[in-house]
């Protein structure tokens, strides 16, 4: 029988942490699990930052989009046309500026690095940290890859296995930015491997055309739809993945015709960002979950093949017949089970895996560890899901600043400042007189009474501008300041203001900006 509550937690991560520990992690081990897919999860993997990781192939600008994030340059940082990080650069916060080699760093305990042993000097002596104090890395940390170039030679000269380090670092990061140049739209066999490589984790994937002010606008809208195309046919999503435009350094636009896209596609990409930290236990939560689903998959297949498995003679022909009818095995234990065939691990890879490991070796079917992560992921989880809505709402809102995204935020530089509604916010005078006189002569076509129009023959008015109710009687709703029900000149004139805001493809605001107030009205104390 089972316990009648599943356990309480005091935070996320320690929830996290102990559920693995003692719900996932023995699984694992008794399947070999970590041979064949991926490292134990350290307690470092539940407590660190969110992280981002950069990929692209070389002179995309993966290096300068960090710098323009930051603000400042971070150590061993090298820009140039020609391949120039050839390491993978962890971009951390420190109190003291400087660079961690990579063999320190995985023995470092509170670093969520130290399974990266795994492969190898080749890999250790092309991985750094850099640390500096800056105020976006108290946040995020940023991991900046090798480019990725094309060609056979590239692959043979890394002397490490990159899309398996890849893949490692995709697992355990919150967002993955594949980089591409507007200037130079090509994906090598390469990068198509290494994109392939990200595959189950669609969902943490963005797309950024950088350098998309160095082509006109024409030009921009092919190279943009043939990325679509590309991407299209390595990535098999149902959702299109969201592709950022823009140029991202801080040098003057050289073709600033879509200077306004540019910077709402960086607002977006912003917030984008800004949002990892408040989602970052979800993330670990929904990892956590694709983990131990993979993990009972991986069980059922390991311990039916022990099962097939001679125990004295033919054991070689066995286990040749039994890797080659790995794919009957698949099946099987997606009728018996009844698992989607979305988390069985990649069939050409379990059974170049299982090539190498001595089958008899492989346990059987313990089923008191299989319910132990059924009983996790059907009650334990649940309770931490409740407990990250918990973890938001009293947490102060988490989210990225300093460096570039305090650049915007305020100040006539901010995103759409002093345009739709908020055009005129600098000006003495009210930006509504304008226009007044010709919605002025409208006015009094409406048959007004005491100075004012009743609803019913404004609305005849207002709905020759097209805009659905919703829309129009958000507008009444800001227009009528003095919520009696009817429009005098003024209120008319702000309403008949904000319907060409909305018309010319703005948004409304939620409230009535302070300079959109008739001057007259300015007195009134709002309710």
């Amino acid at each position: 029988m089972r316990k009648k509550d599943p356990e309480v937690f005091q935070t996320v991560s320690d929830g996290l942490k102990k559920l693995y520990k003692t719900k996932l992690l023995p699984l694992e081990e008794h399947y070999k699990f970590h041979e064949f897919h991926s490292p134990a999860l350290e307690d470092a993997d539940f407590d660190n930052k969110p992280m981002v990781l950069l990929v692209g192939q070389y002179s995309t600008g993966k290096t300068s989009f960090i710098r323009y994030l930051l603000e400042q340059d971070f150590p061993g940082m090298r820009i140039g046309p020609e391949p120039t990080t050839d390491s993978f650069i962890a971009v951390m916060h420190g109190d003291v500026e400087g660079l961690i080699p990579g063999n320190a760093l995985v023995v470092d305990p509170k670093k969520p690095f130290r399974k990266l042993n795994a492969f190898g000097n080749a890999f250790l002596n092309r991985f750094v940290c850099a640390q500096l104090p800056n105020p976006v890395l108290e946040s995020i940390s940023v991991i900046d890859t090798p480019g990725i170039l094309s060609g056979e030679k590239q692959r043979i000269s890394r002397g490490y296995d990159f899309a398996a380090v890849l893949e490692w670092f995709a697992e355990r990061v919150d967002r993955i930015i594949l980089l591409f140049d507007a200037h130079k739209l090509d994906i090598s066999d390469e990068f198509s491997e290494v994109i392939k490589a990200l595959k189950n984790h669609e969902d943490k994937i963005r797309v950024v055309l950088n350098k998309a002010d160095q082509i006109e606008t024409q030009q921009l809208m092919r190279v943009y739809g043939a990325l679509m195309w590309s991407l299209g046919k390595i990535v098999n999503t149902p959702e299109v993945i969201r592709v950022y435009i823009g140029s991202f350094w801080s040098h003057p636009l050289l073709i600033p015709d879509n200077r306004k896209l540019f910077e709402a596609e960086e607002q977006d990409l912003f917030k984008d960002i800004q949002s990892l930290p408040r989602n970052a236990a979800l993330r670990k939560l929904n990892d956590l979950i694709k983990r131990a689903r993979l993990a009972k998959v991986h069980a059922y297949i390991i311990s039916s093949l022990k099962k097939e498995m001679p125990s004295v003679f033919g054991k070689e022909g066995k286990k040749k017949e039994l890797i080659n009818s790995l794919g009957e095995i698949y099946s099987r234990i997606e009728r018996e089970h009844q698992i989607s065939p979305g988390d069985f691990p990649n069939l050409k890879k379990m059974q170049e895996q299982l090539n190498a490991h001595d089958l008899n070796k492989f346990q059987p079917l313990k089923m008191k560890l299989l319910d132990a992560v059924d009983d996790m992921l059907a009650h334990d989880i649940a309770g931490l899901m409740v407990l990250v809505r918990q973890e938001e709402t009293n947490r102060p809102q988490k989210v990225v600043k300093g460096g570039a995204f305090d650049g915007t935020l305020n100040g006539p530089f901010g995103h759409g400042y002093g345009e739709g509604a908020g055009e005129g916010i600098d000006e003495a005078e009210w930006v509504v007189a304008r226009d007044k006189p010709m919605y002025d002569e409208i006015f009094y076509t409406l048959s007004p009474v005491n100075g004012k129009v009743t609803g019913a023959n404004a609305k005849k008015e207002m709905v020759k501008s097209k805009l659905p109710n919703t829309v129009l009687g958000k507008i009444w709703k800001l227009a009528d300041i003095d919520k009696d029900g009817m429009l005098d000149d003024e209120e008319f004139a702000l309403a008949n203001h904000l319907i060409k805001v909305k018309l010319e493809g703005h948004e409304l605001p939620a409230d009535l900006p302070g300079h959109l107030i008739p001057p007259s009205k300015r007195k009134v104390p709002a309710e």
